[in-house]
C-alpha cells in the first residue's frame, strides 16, 4: 500500500458506523454498536484512528487514570495495512502520553510488535463480566 497514512487523536467527524463495519469484515469485531464503539473511544485517556485516504484502517486506545496506570486496548490494524509500522505508529502516540505510568495491555497474538516497543510478560491476570456482556445502560444512552 502506498497511500499516506494519517493518525488523528481527534474523535470529530469519525463514522462510528464505518468502524463498527470494517471490525466486523476483518473479523476484530468484539459485538459492540457503533454508539457503544464511539462511546468507548470517546471515554478513554486518549485514542488514535489511523486512516489510509478517508478511510479507518486501525485503531488503539488507553484507558488510564493519568496518574500511575494506563491499559492499552482496542489495537487493530486491518489486515492487508499490518506489517507497516502502523500498530507501532499509534501505540507511539499512546505511549508518548504515558509518562511515568505503568501500561499493560492483554495479547495474544502479535507479541512480537509488543516486545519490540519495550513491553514485557507479564504474570497472568484475572478477568470477569458483570452481567452479561455488552448489556449496560451504554445502549439506552445518546451518544
Amino acid at each position: 500500500m502506498t497511500e499516506e497514512i494519517q493518525y488523528k487523536s481527534d474523535l470529530k467527524n469519525v463514522d462510528w458506523q464505518e468502524m463498527k463495519q470494517i471490525l466486523e469484515i476483518d473479523r476484530f469485531d468484539n459485538g459492540r454498536t457503533p454508539q457503544q464503539l464511539q462511546k468507548s473511544f470517546e471515554n478513554s485517556y486518549a485514542s488514535v484512528i489511523a486512516y489510509a485516504g478517508s478511510n479507518i484502517i486501525g485503531t488503539a486506545r488507553v484507558l488510564s487514570d493519568g496518574v500511575c496506570n494506563g491499559y492499552i486496548v482496542d489495537v487493530w490494524t486491518l489486515t492487508q495495512y499490518r506489517r507497516q509500522g502502523i500498530a507501532s505508529n499509534m501505540l507511539k502516540i499512546l505511549i508518548e502520553q504515558l509518562e511515568g505510568q505503568h501500561i499493560y495491555l492483554f495479547a495474544d497474538e502479535a507479541i512480537d510488535l509488543y516486545t519490540k516497543l519495550g513491553f514485557k510478560p507479564q504474570p497472568t491476570g484475572l478477568g470477569k463480566v458483570v452481567g452479561e456482556w455488552l448489556q449496560n445502560d451504554s445502549l439506552d444512552s445518546s451518544v
